[in-house]
Formats: structure tokens, C-alpha cells, sequence
């Protein structure tokens, strides 16, 4: 059902954008990257999180990590994960799946800007194999996302 749902909202918002279907697990930014033949950066994860007693959504880039301080400084309360019954529940989506789109209960998302160091962004579509290709701005303007700064980069390796 999570797959139709956002086949549903594609087909209404974005018909250009087709879904990727890799045939392989891509619930993981590594396993994403290895099916997509990109770097885990250009995923897109989607992060479920209450903060005090809201439920949002933030995406960002795969290899970036959500820094507690700034997300607290952002949001007015310390940032907590959903559990996958709930992230489920909420988006209709299964964890390895969790998109943006077609979402079961309407919920505010934000785009970290940690995104925009990619043309083009690998978020999933609603299953553990598939995906979607747009940018960045694409992204946020379909699903009314806000940008903010939220999430810290890995360290370079030297």
C-alpha cells in the first residue's frame, strides 16, 4: 500500500518522476548507494522524530547525522526517534522505506541543507527496493518542506 501511495502522489504532483524499483534491498543509505551506484551523500534519508510532542519529518543527506544541539536550538525541545511502529503508523511507510510522499498522516518536513551539496538526491519511495531521482529544491517544493540546519557531515578522512 505504501508503494501506491506514493505512485498516487507522484502521479498528482510530479508524473515526470518515475520510481526506481532496484529489485534489491535499499532500506539502508549503504545499500541504497551500492544498488543506485552513488554515494551514500546522494541519499536522501528521511528522519522520524518527535520533538516535545510533534511529530516531523527531516530529510537529509545519507551520510549526514542529526546534531542534537542544533535541532534543539531549531525546534524548542530535544529531538527523540520515532519507533518503527510509530514511524509506520504516521507515514504509512515501512522503516528502510520512509519518503516524504504519500504520506499517510499529513506531517511538517524539512529539508536539512545538508542536501543541497547534490545535483540530484536519492530519497526512497514508500518500499525497502525503490527510489526516486530529483533535486534537492524538487524535493522540498513537492512536499512543502521548510530548509533548515539540523545536521552535522562526516569528518573528511584524511
Amino acid at each position: 500500500m505504501s508503494l501506491d501511495s506514493v505512485r498516487a502522489f507522484l502521479a498528482e504532483k510530479a508524473p515526470d518522476i518515475g520510481i526506481i524499483d532496484q529489485g534489491a534491498s535499499t532500506a539502508t543509505v549503504n545499500e541504497a548507494a551500492l544498488a543506485l551506484g552513488v554515494e551514500p551523500g546522494q541519499i536522501a534519508k528521511t528522519l522520524s522524530i518527535r520533538v516535545n510532542d510533534e511529530a516531523i519529518l527531516i530529510v537529509a543527506r545519507g551520510d549526514a547525522r542529526l546534531d542534537n544541539r542544533k535541532t534543539k536550538a531549531a525546534f524548542g525541545g530535544r529531538p527523540r526517534m520515532l519507533c518503527a511502529e510509530d514511524v509506520e503508523a504516521l507515514t504509512g511507510h515501512p522503516v528502510g522505506g520512509v519518503c516524504p510522499f504519500g504520506l499517510a498522516t499529513p506531517l511538517p518536513v524539512y529539508c536539512d541543507v545538508s542536501l543541497k551539496d547534490f545535483a540530484e538526491v536519492y530519497p526512497a519511495a514508500g518500499s525497502r527496493t525503490s527510489s526516486v531521482r530529483l533535486t534537492p529544491d524538487r524535493l522540498a517544493t513537492l512536499v512543502d518542506a521548510r530548509w533548515i540546519d539540523v545536521c552535522s557531515l562526516p569528518a573528511l578522512a584524511e
